[in-house]
């Protein structure tokens, strides 16, 4: 349409201008027709005068430029613009009719005023309309003359509210054309919304095949998760990409808007239902306390300090050994303190490593801290197993030292954040935590007054060092994703969700026992790397057929579990949340255990790899290596004695 094209390249005064124009030619005719339609003749309209017609359209149009309707963008035009025009035409309505009695003689019926009224907003609204549909397909023509690339074919999944607010956004863009909807409403489907059909989303295969769509935006924020769950999982095996809208509790508070369209995370795959935290079990252990968090700058650390800061403690400590981290955790919560929540809480970032027992100790009595957080760890697999001497320095004798400094201090409680590695663990990383957690059930039989107690729980979604940002980095490469083994299955968990579960735990935990997470059903790495795979609109590649991104399967890394498990025992007892439970398992005394720590200590020492594992072996019951000694250091060292590898059954076993 090159005479609208040209229309569109005219300058903003033009069009203004030539609206203008259109109004004053347009509204004198409504006052024409609406004579003529009351009289079924011309001579009404011949014995008003000139000055009144004219006044009419003048009249009018000052008021649609004090409205702001000739700075309004046409191809934008909305209900606001219609009750404008609607507001102005009133006004000149009245005008109209007063002139009339003042200036004319001649008796005018007063339905001559109305259907003037309600014409006059038909011409002025209507034409404007016109011009916006007129627009949108001068548009729509050129982008689809511009190629497959300059335009994606998308439909929307949800034709309720939520879904049409985004079809009439998505109009505006230029990049996108919206073909259909999709909704399991049998009482919408087979309707038209907006001129776009609502389908029912059988087949949806084939239907997105033969529509040739490029996206599918899911436009429903309230939905249960579960059921959410299912709809991606049907979305997923049409190979296209997925987008959704917000939650549904951001758009009420402001925070997220229907427009803001997101990628689909891990998150809405795993199909979840959220439960509520409980006020009074969030906060009991931190409100008007002192409370201290060693590895504040890490994936659970950071998240737990983010949700103590809501919680209204009188002091909050950071506790980190590495200066990015602290610095970027403690600017975060500064900011959440001075703009968001104006509370009075006192943020001390303090620089150090749990592995200083001294530091730890002055801190503690220092600022009488109340309760402790414990989330320092070296928790990475492969690395700790490489790095045997440094995992037990920093995950038990770090452990060993915050004990020993919250007991020393009297602080009121102590949670160590555990892993479900420690259970039947066949890494060095899982033994390390599992020994951690049997120095906090030996020292709670001593009569301590400080409460301890661990939570474990399984993977937490996107923390450093997760399958998730991995194959999320892959992915977008269009790197081959890279799976250790086809069977490896994992527990999952939202890092928020992990922290707020945490903090609750602390507080229903009796002290010694083990509070453990419901992390939900486990998930195949595999299956999940697929789902990424999909959910980013690409397909696998495999040997039988053409894709884009292959699965490669490298082997299990050192140390590397097939499945994890949460529990030791049977003894398991329900709590006053639904998902954490309580487990009573076996422990080692504390005066047995310190015998064992000494040893341990004397082996980290002289660098002695293989003595720590044996005293691993010997305390903590169902650890079974699943590899030989990975330290490459202590082989290095050892290689002109002995074999690189050292068997697993070369090492002797000690008894406590």
């Amino acid at each position: 349409m090159p005479f609208t094209n040209w229309l569109l390249s005219l300058p903003r005064t033009y069009k203004s201008l030539l609206f203008l124009v259109h109004d004053i030619v347009l509204l004198p005719s409504a006052l024409f027709v609406a004579c003529f339609l009351t009289t079924g003749g011309l001579a009404l309209s011949q014995t008003i005068p000139w000055h009144i017609y004219y006044s009419f359209p003048f009249v009018a149009s000052l008021f649609f430029l004090k409205f702001g309707l000739y700075r309004a963008v046409v191809r934008y035009i909305g209900y606001k613009a219609i009750v404008s025009i609607g507001s102005a035409v009133t006004i000149a309505i009245i005008w109209l009719y007063a002139s009339t009695i003042l200036f004319h003689n001649n008796f005018i019926p007063k339905r001559v005023f109305v259907i003037s009224w309600l014409l006059s907003i038909v011409f002025v609204g209507g034409s404007r309309l016109l011009a916006c549909q007129l627009i949108e397909m001068t548009e729509g023509s050129s982008k689809t003359k511009g190629g497959k690339e300059s335009i994606k074919r998308i439909a929307i999944f949800g034709a309720d509210s939520t879904g049409v607010r985004l079809c009439r956004y998505i109009r505006k863009l230029k990049d996108y054309r919206q073909v259909a909807f999709f909704d399991e409403d049998k009482k919408l489907v087979g309707c038209s919304i907006d001129g776009i059909q609502v389908m029912y989303p059988t087949n949806l295969s084939e239907i997105c095949g033969r529509l040739k769509l490029d996206e599918v935006f899911l436009a429903m924020p309230n939905i249960e998760k579960q059921k959410r769950k299912k709809i991606l999982e049907q979305l997923l095996e049409c190979g296209i990409r997925v987008k959704t809208v917000p939650g549904f509790a951001g758009i009420i508070s402001g925070e997220a808007r229907v427009e803001e369209l997101r990628e689909i995370s891990v998150d809405d795959i795993l199909g979840r239902d959220t439960v509520l935290p409980r006020k009074e079990l969030l906060s009991g252990c931190i409100q008007a306390k002192t409370v201290l968090v060693t590895g504040a700058g890490g994936s659970i650390g950071s998240e737990l300090c983010r949700q103590i800061v809501m919680l209204g403690p009188q002091k909050l400590i950071l506790f980190e050994i590495s200066e990015f981290a602290l610095y970027k955790i403690e600017s975060e919560l500064r900011s959440m303190v001075e703009k968001e929540y104006s509370i009075d809480i006192e943020i001390i970032a303090l620089l150090g490593s749990v592995q200083q027992k001294k530091r730890l100790a002055q801190v503690m009595k220092a600022y009488r801290v109340q309760t402790v957080y414990h989330a320092a760890a070296y928790k990475h697999v492969p690395i700790v197993e490489h790095n045997p001497i440094e995992g037990v320095r920093n995950n038990i004798f770090g452990t060993l030292n915050a004990v020993a400094a919250a007991d020393e201090a009297e602080a009121e409680t102590f949670i160590l954040v555990s892993t479900d590695k420690a259970v039947r663990p066949q890494n060095i990383m899982g033994a390390t935590k599992r020994f951690a957690e049997l120095i906090l059930q030996g020292i709670s039989q001593t009569g301590t007054k400080t409460k301890y107690c661990m939570v474990r729980f399984g993977n937490v979604l996107n923390s450093s060092g997760s399958v998730v940002p991995l194959f999320s980095k892959q992915i977008e490469n269009k790197e081959p994703v890279t799976v250790t083994h086809p069977e490896v299955t994992r527990y999952f968990m939202t890092i928020p969700e992990a922290a707020q579960l945490v903090l609750q735990a602390g507080y229903i935990a009796k002290g010694g026992d083990v509070c453990v997470l419901d992390m939900g059903g486990p998930i195949k790495i595999l299956d999940l790397a697929r789902k990424m795979i999909a959910l980013s609109g690409y397909k696998e590649k495999t040997t039988g057929s053409d894709g884009d991104i292959e699965i490669k399967i490298v082997g299990l890394r050192p140390g590397e579990k097939l499945y994890e498990e949460l529990l030791i025992g049977e003894n398991v007892s329900g709590t006053e949340h639904p998902l954490i439970m309580r487990a009573e398992e076996s422990y080692v005394s504390w005066d047995e255990l310190h015998k064992v720590i000494d040893d341990l200590d004397v082996c980290c020492h002289n660098t002695d790899v293989k003595g720590v594992r044996d005293v691993l072996l010997s305390v903590v019951s169902g650890y079974e290596p699943q590899c030989d000694i990975q330290d490459r250091l202590w082989l290095e060292a050892n290689s002109k004695e002995q074999n690189k590898i050292i068997p697993f059954e070369v090492s002797s076993s000690r008894e406590v």
